[in-house]
């Protein structure tokens, strides 16, 4: 049988909120099976626990953000999508602020912290849920949708007017039976446009944005010095943010995702009508030799 996951000892970084702009201490530490990934804010009087669920998601307008009677915890897709490949089932997350440090706008940092922490099994039985009929959720003309596969694909198409995005794939498919996570998907950093970060600012928001942590367009080109880390950075990103927004329903999919220019907001609401209806999914475990390829602990492509 496929086991639950946590990481095998704590550990601690600091690093800057991307809209706060304020220093975060961020502790990951073990948490006991079946109780998922659970964010602390040490910061307030109760230390609040704020459970990572796709019913908490509070607001999606530029992370996810979620909360708990209140309190919220927010960006929180890419230590999310880390903790997906990594195949990360429960986790305690400690945090002196509101805002996950963005590290370098990618989720290597969280990466390489839990892999130098190491990863333990538990024992108890990993859950899945399994996609039995498809869900789709538009809004004008972008697209989620969710549909049967025995395995983990996602393919992403965006559709930005920009010379230096046209240049690259709009369009990525990854199935994570073929293909590694840390390697295809993990490195690629989040991006904006100069004026909307400017914007931004003005409201008192991306104030941690740099081009230390996130790739910034002008209206004509990009202007970090360094080269894009995959010529199809851009929807690679958007690859990796909804990996880990889909990770918010609790457990790995096995299934198909299919989205064409969507985002938080169209992520999140296509969790929350698969959890409206039950015939949409169930929750399944594996024997080790009947696994999808994608999770199999044999090939384990998700964790290279």
């Amino acid at each position: 049988m496929m086991k639950q996951r946590t990481i095998a000892a704590p550990v601690k970084t600091v690093g800057i909120g991307l809209h706060s702009g304020r220093k975060v201490t961020i502790v990951i530490k073990p948490a006991p099976i079946n109780s998922g990934v659970q964010f602390v804010r040490i910061d307030t009087p109760e230390q609040s626990v704020v459970p990572a669920t796709a019913l908490a998601v509070c607001d999606t307008r530029l992370a996810s953000v979620i909360q708990k009677d209140g309190v919220r915890v927010s960006t929180v897709e890419h230590l999310l999508s880390a903790c997906a490949g990594l195949g990360l089932d429960n986790l305690l997350i400690e945090l002196d602020g509101e805002e996950v440090p963005i590290m370098d706008g990618s989720a290597a940092s969280f990466l390489f912290l839990i892999e130098s922490a190491g990863i333990a099994e538990q024992e108890a039985p990993r859950q899945f849920v399994v996609i039995k009929k498809a869900v789709e959720v538009r809004e004008g003309d972008k697209l989620a949708r969710l549909e049967p596969f025995f395995g983990f694909k996602l393919d992403f198409t965006i559709d930005f007017k920009h010379p230096a995005v046209d240049k690259t794939g709009q369009r990525f498919i990854v199935d994570f039976a073929e293909h590694a996570y840390r390697s295809e998907i993990g490195r690629a950093r989040t991006f904006g446009f100069a004026h909307e970060v400017e914007a931004l600012r003005e409201m008192g928001l991306a104030r941690g944005g740099s081009l230390d942590n996130a790739i910034v367009l002008d209206e004509h080109r990009i202007l970090n010095n360094e080269e894009l880390r995959y010529e199809d950075e851009f929807v690679r990103h958007k690859i990796l943010d909804a990996i880990g927004d889909l990770y918010l329903i609790g457990h790995p999919i096995v299934g198909a995702y299919i989205a064409e220019k969507s985002g938080h907001a169209l992520n999140n609401a296509l969790l929350r009508k698969l959890l409206d209806d039950p015939s949409t999914y169930e929750i399944s475990s594996f024997a080790e030799n009947k696994a999808p390829a994608a999770y199999s602990q044999e090939n384990q492509p998700l964790f290279f």
